[in-house]
């Protein structure tokens, strides 16, 4: 049987550190969460972070996440599948569910396309997951009278910067080109937002909104095409890290495990019908400079290819898009993971699972040396 992420080390030691964070965690006890999106990079590890803290700490909350690829999901979740308090539903949130009498107590809907070659090739259903499905999980969190219902949105909906800030705030607003193919993600994130918003009003949810940076970490998905992906799959690999642009976009990212307990410092404490960015300053670099950080940990170099137009048209013509977490620290948290930190616990974890599911080789006694390395050491800066 093959490795799962939970059963190393450097992986449960993090679930830990996470699970020690001050939070209001009394609040899930009892209770049940929904996670739309369970089996992606986010909602992998916050099922996983709430799993762990039932078992470390008795929290007693019980775990309903939504996928749509039941073999993967599966396959990532194991033997936690197991577990009483977990259970898995396979559904296309965009055609709707039911869960009959179920109790629902807190949905946390982070179900969405968010690659970029998605992005240009399932246009449609990039734009209804972010309308219909989110519609969808808002009339079954209604009817089942949760308390809260929780919004993932994104600091794509800040479109380009304006040249006249530094930092996005939560009111700010740039520019977007609504006609084209990949505002199909922004525009509809934004109106998933206005969504969330008249569901407050008129039905008296009560709804948050963190939005999210580009997060990264060891629960990505192979097939996900986004640039810091790719770079954390060639560095993995003991590959050149691909660079298709001149690489002087200026994004925020985070960690996982930053951005899953900023996920939860907004479920627990944000305001109703607020937005929060998760993001901190410390963690913001060019796209160059990230790939060739990459590289330095892998011993591999940077090396620049033209995209593929499929590619291109996906791809985000944000040039600067970096997000004030000021609010969000305003209510107690704070990033506890540096990017280098981040990064190389990363390609350690995924190279160990890369190892798992290798088979051993057998070894031609005349091969050089050379040939038998597998994946260049990671080296400290």
């Amino acid at each position: 049987m093959q490795m799962k992420l939970y059963e190393i080390e450097e992986y449960r030691n993090q679930l830990q550190a996470d699970a020690a964070v001050n939070l209001p965690w009394e609040q899930l006890s009892g209770k049940t969460v929904l996670i739309s999106g369970a089996s992606g990079l986010i909602g992998s590890y916050l099922v996983d972070l709430l799993l762990f803290k039932n078992r470390s700490d008795g929290l007693d909350c019980s775990v309903v996440g939504i996928c749509r690829d039941r073999k993967r999901a599966e396959e990532r979740f194991g033997e936690q599948l197991r577990d009483e308090r977990f259970k898995l539903l396979c559904a296309d949130i965009n055609e709707g569910l039911s869960l009959g009498s179920a109790q629902v107590d807190y949905v946390v809907h982070l179900a969405s396309t968010t690659h970029p070659r998605a992005y240009s090739t399932r246009p449609i259903e990039t734009i209804m997951t972010n309308l219909i499905g989110t519609r969808n999980l808002l009339d079954l969190a209604h009817s089942h009278s949760a308390q809260r219902f929780l919004f993932a949105s994104s600091n794509e909906i800040y479109g380009e910067n304006r040249g006249d800030t530094e930092l996005f705030d939560e009111d700010y607003l740039g520019y977007i080109d609504c006609n084209t193919l990949r505002a199909g993600y922004c525009e509809s994130k934004r109106c998933g937002e206005a969504l969330c918003q008249a569901y407050i009003k008129e039905k008296g949810m009560n709804i948050v909104i963190p939005r999210f940076t580009r997060s990264y970490g060891p629960t990505v998905l192979e097939s996900d095409t986004k640039a810091l992906s790719q770079f954390i799959n060639n560095a993995v690999n003991g590959e050149d890290i691909v660079l298709k642009s001149k690489g002087q976009q200026y994004y925020s990212y985070s960690y996982v495990s930053d951005t899953v307990t900023g996920l939860l410092t907004v479920l627990l404490k944000g305001a109703c019908g607020q937005a929060y960015n998760v993001a901190d300053a410390k963690s913001d670099i060019t796209l160059y400079d990230l790939a060739s950080k990459l590289a330095a940990f892998a011993g591999t170099k940077v090396v620049t290819q033209t995209p593929e137009e499929v590619e291109r048209l996906g791809y985000s013509k944000a040039t600067k898009a970096r997000l004030n977490g000021a609010k969000l620290q305003r209510l107690g948290w704070q990033s506890r993971v540096k990017m280098e930190d981040g990064l190389m616990r990363t390609i350690r974890i995924l190279r160990k699972l890369k190892e798992d599911r290798e088979p051993p080789c057998r070894i031609d006694p005349d091969m050089p040396a050379e040939a038998l390395v597998k994946g260049a050491p990671l080296r400290e800066l």
